[in-house]
């Protein structure tokens, strides 16, 4: 157990929406929660830290890339409970979106694996449903 898991708090987590073109890159999670599953690259953001600034360390860390001006997209509550109904996970993920703009995406940090993928690909990701909706209201603020 971590001291995410059972928290006395919510956790603040950087997610980052990064198009090129019409790909958006995805993350397989290498570490829980919902290890091996596929989502947005992101993180923790660390005390002291703007959460600009959090959104650029977490995907560099995680992916190498960089992206231009970010636009705030999206705040989800991700709330996980056990079988007692008592709060396993709790994270406030502040969502945001830009363009790529330098590095090849690669694995790194926390990451199994990475991924550009077109809007006719999402499907075979089994991305969640408040993903989907990200990437959707992600690509409207930047259109």
């Amino acid at each position: 157990m971590t001291d995410r898991e059972y928290p006395t708090r919510p956790w603040v987590g950087i997610g980052v929406i990064a198009f090129r073109g019409d790909e958006v890159l995805l993350v397989q999670r290498g570490k829980p929660p919902r290890l091996g599953s596929w989502s947005l690259p992101g993180g923790a953001q660390h005390l002291g830290e703007p959460a600009e600034t959090a959104a650029r360390r977490e995907l560099l860390e995680e992916t190498g890339i960089e992206v231009g001006p970010l636009t705030l997209t999206a705040v989800i509550d991700g709330i996980s409970y056990d079988a007692r109904r008592t709060v396993r996970y709790h994270y406030t993920i502040v969502d945001y979106c830009a363009e790529w703009t330098a590095g090849e995406a690669v694995a790194g940090d926390d990451v199994a694996a990475v991924a550009w993928a077109g809007p006719d690909d999402l499907a075979r990701y089994d991305l969640t449903e408040a993903v989907h909706q990200v990437i959707a209201t992600a690509r409207a603020r930047l259109a």
